[in-house]
């Protein structure tokens, strides 16, 4: 039996009319509500992704199905879950001279233990925001006195675009061009997540982007090892309330699966090209991530052929870091043991304009987007 929403197989667009998308949102809360009552309690739902993140509290969905539906958050904002010695590293890098730091934005107010990449290039630092990988390969060539490292923060989504730009790097010979890779891999960030005791999902919205590229098989542990109901989305409100039937469906069939709800640009297998330019340029290794420490087969490095442009390699610098302020709660926030109003230090000591911690710097962190759009709904 399809535990998608009637028969609509149309609803897979998200293009539908009003009254179709309050129809489908009217199936969701019925839904929602036989499972509350199956339960005893409204069904804890993890949106791994941070864009899910965004979407769920711009779209007011949290608000809709406020004591049908639980929201948390999970480890899926790029930017939250780059540790604080990896930001430190990234400060002593551009503090050597002849050095350009090129990063996405979002990092740029990420704090680390005693400044940020806003401050370092407020005192002279030449730090550059980027929009894609391949700006930083032009920032090389058009400064070619200037090693220029980008800052690759990201999780499978981006880190084909930064093994492309490598590609193209090796075919121009540009020799004054590296990367710090601090990418992340979600599957296995996962599985540490559920292996935590006492967490409270009932099933996962997974990142449609990631999915894209490394496809749903990756996904299946979570229905075969924790016997929990997880669905593929996209991030169009319409995507993300047919993630939530078919969770709400799955668990009153008490059949846990994994869902492709975004086959528009989702298989099973991925995308075999993207798959292999990252094995061509990357190699899977340990990473440490905030709020999950270090996790096995979790991260991807360069591999030794690509030595030329590691910037880790270039530039073994050793770097000491603080701990996390004590009453920062972004670690609890991202295992989505807790919401950001939850944390002492939310909408008072820290806020988007003074951020204590990642979550609230991040378009895609739980405290900035729940300090953005729903602040005065709490």
């Amino acid at each position: 039996m399809s535990n998608r929403p009637g028969a609509q197989q149309q609803l897979l667009s998200p293009r539908l009319n009003k009254w179709q998308a309050k129809s489908l949102l009217n199936q969701v809360r019925l839904k929602a509500g036989q499972v509350r009552e199956h339960l005893g309690q409204p069904p804890v739902f993890m949106e791994v992704c941070g864009t899910h993140t965004a979407a769920i509290a711009h779209s007011g969905l949290r608000t809709l199905l406020t004591g049908l539906v639980e929201f948390r958050s999970g480890p899926g904002c790029p930017v939250c879950v780059t540790p604080r010695e990896d930001v430190d590293y990234a400060l002593a890098l551009a503090q050597l001279p002849n050095i350009t730091i090129a990063t996405f934005g979002d990092l740029l107010r990420v704090p680390g233990s005693l400044s940020s990449l806003e401050k370092e290039r407020a005192r002279g630092a030449q730090v550059e925001i980027i929009y894609s990988p391949a700006q930083a390969l032009q920032l090389a060539a058009a400064q070619p006195k200037q090693e220029v490292v980008l800052i690759a923060v990201g999780f499978e989504t981006t880190a084909p675009l930064v093994a492309l730009t490598l590609l193209v790097a090796r075919q121009k010979k540009q020799a004054n061009f590296s990367i710090l890779s601090l990418h992340k891999l979600i599957p296995p960030a996962l599985r540490t997540l559920l292996a935590l005791p006492k967490h409270p999902i009932d099933g996962l919205l997974l990142p449609g982007h990631v999915a894209t590229i490394i496809g749903c098989h990756p996904f299946d542990f979570l229905a075969q090892d924790y016997q929990l109901p997880a669905a593929v989305t996209g991030f169009e409100p319409v995507d993300i309330l047919l993630g939530l039937y078919s969770l709400l469906q799955n668990l009153l069939d008490n059949d846990p699966r994994i869902t492709n709800m975004y086959p528009r640009a989702v298989t099973k297998d991925g995308n075999a090209r993207a798959q292999r330019v990252l094995k061509e340029c990357f190699q899977v290794t340990t990473a440490n991530w905030r709020a999950l420490g270090k996790i096995p087969v979790s991260g991807l490095a360069l591999s030794k052929q690509w030595q030329d442009y590691d910037a880790a390699h270039k530039f073994p610098l050793s770097v000491t870091s603080l701990p996390d302020p004590p009453d920062c709660a972004c670690s609890h926030v991202l295992q989505g043991l807790l919401n950001p109003p939850d944390c002492p230090l939310y909408g008072q000591t820290c806020t988007p304009r003074q951020p204590v911690g990642p979550c609230m710097v991040s378009s895609e962190g739980a405290c900035a987007a729940y300090f953005r759009y729903q602040r005065y709904d709490s």
